[in-house]
């Protein structure tokens, strides 16, 4: 049913307690759909595979910094109390492994086969606005461009998104910086906003037809506007509590005339090329391309299976731009400034939008503590010198 014949439609806005949560994911279960939530795994909240309410992480939250991530108690039993993991929302559409395409030797005969399998459909629950910058991103890339990967197309067409809008930022967000939160405006089914001041309750925003019908198979009522000011109350409390803050006016030129500056040799003595920044980036698309093949004994005959797979790289690697003869960026210093002007200058003229969405994620994940936000700084304080001193 379309959310316009239930009594919702987008842009309605409704109240839920707890058991309305539980409810919608069980209205997402019974309708096919595998549920994607924030749960604690590895001492980390991270998006996973969830079967119910029960196993989100009521109480928890954490803290950020520079090359540090802890887990921590909250004096509430909030459900949504946190910022963000290391784990973004990418695994679910540029998934880290894809089979292109398998041969299949059998006696005399070869035998094709690249149809890829039906993708799963999966609902995600707790999205924040950074992911889903972060996925407007990659669909820039990989639906808007010119050869679009079905893949991932088949895989975002089959994708339903509960946001949750933050309630608090970390201490390395600077989604604000970015312009892409922490309030989330589209790109969702269901938004939900947290209220925990006068009872347990969650302001719930709709997005799309989807999330109407779904809305209205749990009974939701309609939020009144008491609850509207305090969920959005939170988001503007939210956006003052950022940990960090970047500079963005002119930053695509500033980073052009800055390709000699001397703070990509210090950022180099301290990288360690471990690609971590470029893993836990939600936008961040570098591949390549593995040849498996097996040779088995089948009745007597030969069976051989070769297999192509796209895999998850990064520009970090020295492999990753090696053509014939060499790498062509051999040095850290080459290729932190290769990520960090991509990231924030010539993405601009690739796709019309920066690189990063500001979520942190590169810099709490980075074991010895570099910040993006920091190194953009540097190079703004010395904008210039070293032309200056070559004159």
């Amino acid at each position: 049913m379309r959310g316009a014949e239930t009594g919702f439609r987008p842009g309605d806005r409704a109240v839920l307690g707890r058991p309305g949560i539980a409810a919608l994911l069980q209205g997402l279960r019974e309708e096919g759909y595998r549920l994607i939530g924030p749960t604690l795994r590895g001492g980390a909240i991270v998006y996973d595979e969830i079967q119910g309410v029960e196993e989100l992480p009521a109480g928890w939250t954490e803290q950020q910094e520079a090359g540090r991530y802890r887990l921590s108690r909250r004096v509430d039993e909030a459900l949504f109390g946190y910022a963000v993991g290391p784990r973004s929302l990418k695994h679910l559409l540029f998934v880290p492994r894809l089979r292109l395409v398998q041969l299949r030797r059998r006696g005399g005969s070869i035998s094709r086969t690249d149809e890829a399998e039906a993708p799963p459909r999966l609902a995600v629950l707790g999205a924040r606005a950074c992911d889903l910058a972060a996925i407007d991103v990659q669909d820039r890339v990989f639906v808007d461009g010119p050869h679009p990967d079905p893949d991932y197309v088949a895989r975002r067409r089959s994708l339903f998104v509960i946001a949750v809008q933050c309630g608090q930022a970390g201490g390395t967000c600077f989604c604000v910086s970015m312009r892409t939160g922490p309030r989330a405006e589209r790109g969702f089914d269901l938004a939900l906003t947290e209220l925990l001041d006068e009872g347990h309750r969650f302001f719930v925003e709709v997005g799309s037809d989807a999330g109407a019908s779904l809305l209205a198979r749990v009974g939701a009522p309609r939020a009144g506007e008491d609850d509207a000011r305090a969920a959005f109350e939170i988001s503007r409390r939210t956006a003052t509590q950022m940990g960090r803050e970047l500079e963005t006016d002119g930053i695509k030129e500033l980073f052009y005339r800055n390709l000699e500056h001397p703070r990509w040799d210090d950022v180099a003595e301290r990288c360690l090329g471990c690609t971590n920044c470029t893993l836990a980036c939600p936008t961040c698309f570098c591949s390549t391309v593995e040849d498996v093949t097996d040779v088995a004994a089948d009745d007597g005959r030969d069976a051989a299976v070769a297999e192509r797979f796209r895999r998850w790289d990064s520009c970090f690697s020295l492999d990753h731009s090696y053509l014939h003869g060499g790498s062509v960026r051999a040095s850290l210093r080459a290729r932190y400034r290769q990520w960090l002007t991509h990231k924030l200058a010539t993405w601009i003229d690739q796709f019309g939008t920066s690189g990063c969405v500001g979520c942190g994620r590169c810099i709490t994940w980075c074991p010895v503590g570099i910040d993006i936000t920091e190194e953009a700084a540097a190079i703004r304080a010395g904008d210039g010198a070293v032309a200056a001193g070559k004159g």
